[in-house]
């Protein structure tokens, strides 16, 4: 999932208003007022909803744009200090949450196109931007003056007049600046703003080598007999030069060992996929280790035994040993199913004449044949009902009308930064406006692995703006002229990323850093993760799954395989999602006094630690390509996808249990959680909406664990 600010992130997204201005400062700033009229990120947008017009904003933009933005952020933040008058929330909080209004406009667009569609020059920008921005982050954060006003305001909310949403505001300013360590002694914050710069810097470091060796690191196959298994659509989209290229994806399986039936070409896919970014130009095993340790330290300055324990602050999860009872609770039950599912997959390649012990390569291969002879499902049978359009129309927006009664027009006048970006208007139920939704479902070069929603305006009523919003994947783009059929996994993660859609869609704050999406990463992902429910609903499967030529709705039969088919391979499906949370547990509960030697070492004793070491299932992200938490946000949070599907399934039960998709249970839904952004404590918040804390049963019933 893209990016989700919390308030302590967005302050990370600006530069220093106590730096000492260098000839090079003055040089930029003298460049940056001649163009500032004609910069198209620093005017507001004639486009409706003040969305960015990409007809206008080049590469040459952003640099600018951005220093503009951290000048007024700089000038605004420095007004908050010296101002003699007894700190108010509206001239203390108020004043900071609207100083980052520009920077935030321009980082929203900057952000975007910097993961889905990036170039050398916006690659260029972010490696001498990290640093400056962790410096800016860390100099408001750790701004004593600052955080005495702020703490002033704080410590007179029991008598104040202030509506419940600005007082939660108040308590999440002065959580997030003494999270940071805006109560550290002068040399401390001076060692914590150096380690912040390396860690960013790194953490850049990171995300632009894995990207290459993703790209860059596929299998070439000049023999086309060797890609026996594929159709014919599907080799015609990977024909480069007269060879075929198989591009990796981030995830350690890909996609094309299920179908590709050469064993050679299945080991050769799956070992590059493995180590891509270990040894050679994009080894990145100095960078995990130097990150680990760095996140160790910063933690000890902060009064914490390891990162985890700083980090979950303000979660539901809470501590380390929250997260590490759930695995322990998880864990016996999924190495039970996955063993059964090895028997079943290794009497399979018997049964097919294969004489070799189950390879992690093998597995999807052997577990498709096992789905089409236990359930008769063949994956290929299913594509041609979903194709990518219909999906998101008639499946992904009715089940949002018939829960929420919003309704769509898709707009073909609003610029978009890539040809294959769609964009839709959305209304209420009175016909009044809603918001934009920007949907990009291909993968290509220039855009980053995975999933994701974010905003490039944010909800707020305090700065009258509506919500634009977007939504990423990375489904295999069609041939030239042929449908974009896609799988069931990426029918879910359609619905999965709109769940995030309605999340900021739905915002009703007044301020933008607590609106919408902006919650602790054990709780965002939950609405998303229950919006893949409505993937499997009849009544929406029914409305979407049509084929692509003869417009025939799905046979039942083939329904019901589907949901037959829905718990099969739970055990190997958790087992590499719980190994990939394990690690990124382990690395961040090291101790400062803790020397990383080896990361493949340190990577297999965690596994077997735990006893998620199963050849036969590697971690769905190993350390070296776990974008996730060394590049991407969720360091001691990957956890996060555990919980809130735990979450997802209890709601999804009340749902059950209250009639399912009717409206009234979408607006309750809507009113309880998915309108309330970060206004208040996350356990409440799903109490309030649920009538009880949430339970695990559900969860372990849809997985078959149970």
């Amino acid at each position: 999932m893209k990016k989700h600010i919390l308030i302590a992130a967005t302050l990370a997204f600006m530069v220093s208003c106590n730096t000492k201005e260098t000839k090079k400062d003055t040089k930029e700033k003298k460049e940056m007022s001649t163009t500032i009229t004609e910069n198209p990120l620093l005017v507001k947008s004639t486009l409706d909803y003040g969305a960015p017009d990409f007809t206008k904003i080049k590469n040459e933009h952003f640099m600018p744009a951005i220093l503009k933005g951290m000048e007024l952020q700089n000038e605004e933040i420095a007004k908050i200090v010296a101002n003699t008058e007894a700190p108010t929330f509206k001239n203390t909080i108020l004043a900071l949450e609207e100083s980052s209004k520009t920077l935030d406009n321009v980082n929203a667009v900057f952000g975007a196109l910097a993961g889905a569609h990036t170039n050398d020059v916006l690659r260029a920008n972010q490696k001498e931007l990290a640093p400056k921005f962790s410096k800016h982050g860390d100099e408001i954060l750790l701004n004593t003056k600052l955080f005495e006003r702020i703490k002033t305001v704080y410590n007179g909310l029991a008598s104040s007049e202030l509506d419940a949403e600005s007082k939660h505001l108040v308590k999440e300013y002065f959580k997030s600046f003494s999270k940071a360590g805006a109560n550290l002694s002068e040399d401390k914050k001076k060692e914590l703003k150096e380690i912040n710069a390396e860690i960013a810097s790194l953490s850049n470091d990171f995300g632009k080598k894995l990207l290459d060796a993703s790209k860059k690191g596929g299998v070439v196959v000049t023999n086309k007999e060797k890609l026996k298994g594929f159709s014919e659509e599907k080799i015609k989209s990977i024909t480069k030069d007269g060879k075929y290229e198989i591009q990796l994806i981030n995830t350690t399986q890909q996609p094309s060992l299920q179908t590709l039936e050469n064993r050679e070409v299945r080991e050769e896919l799956f070992k590059k996929s493995a180590c891509r970014a270990e040894g050679g130009t994009f080894d990145t095993t100095e960078l995990v280790s130097k990150m680990v340790a760095l996140r160790a330290k910063k933690a000890k300055i902060l009064g914490f035994d390891n990162y985890a324990a700083w980090s979950l602050q303000g979660t539901m999860a809470s501590t380390p040993d929250k997260v590490f009872n759930m695995f322990k609770n998880l864990i016996p039950g999924s190495l039970e199913k996955a063993a059964s599912e090895i028997k079943e997959i290794q009497a399979e390649i018997t049964k097919n004449g294969g004489n070799f012990e189950l390879a992690p390569y093998d597995w999807n291969h052997y577990a498709e044949k096992v789905r089409k002879s236990k359930y008769n499902l063949n994956e290929e049978e299913v594509k041609p009902y979903f194709e990518v359009t219909t999906v998101l129309e008639k499946g992904v927006f009715y089940a949002a009308q018939k829960l929420y009664g919003i309704t769509f027009k898709k707009r073909t006048d609003i610029p978009t930064y890539h040809p294959d970006v769609v964009v839709y208007e959305l209304f209420e139920e009175d016909g009044s406006k809603l918001g934009l939704f920007y949907g990009d479902f291909f993968a290509r070069d220039s855009k980053r692995g995975g999933a994701w929603m974010s905003s490039f305006v944010k909800q707020s009523k305090l700065r009258n703006q509506k919500p634009v919003v977007y939504n990423v994947c990375n489904s295999p783009k069609p041939a030239e002229g042929e449908p974009a059929l896609i799988s069931f996994g990426n029918v879910e993660t359609m619905f999965h990323e709109f769940g995030h859609a309605l999340h900021g869609l739905f915002g009703n704050q007044q301020y933008a850093s607590i609106s919408g999406t902006s919650t602790a990463r054990d709780f965002v992902e939950f609405p998303s993760q229950f919006n893949e429910n409505w993937a499997t609903h009849p009544e929406v499967l029914n409305n979407y799954a049509l084929h692509h030529k003869t417009g025939e709705v799905i046979p039942a039969s083939l329904l019901k395989k589907i949901k037959d088919a829905g718990t099969f391979n739970q055990g190997y499906s958790i087992i590499e999602n719980l190994a990939s949370s394990n690690l990124d547990m382990q690395w961040h509960t090291i101790s400062v006094d803790t020397k990383i030697e080896d990361v493949a070492k340190f990577e297999e004793q965690a596994l077997t630690k735990m006893k998620l070491k199963v050849d036969q299932i590697p971690p769905r992200y190993r350390s070296t390509y776990f974008a996730h938490i060394f590049s991407g946000g969720y360091a001691a949070g990957y956890y996060s996808y555990l919980w809130t599907e735990m979450l997802s399934h209890d709601a999804y039960d009340w749902f059950k249990n209250n009639g399912l998709l009717t409206r009234k249970n979408g607006d309750k839904f809507r009113k309880e959680v998915l309108s309330k952004g970060n206004t208040m404590d996350y356990a409440e918040m799903y109490k309030t909406f649920a009538g009880r804390n949430p339970q695990a049963a559900p969860m372990l019933k849809a997985r078959g664990l149970k």
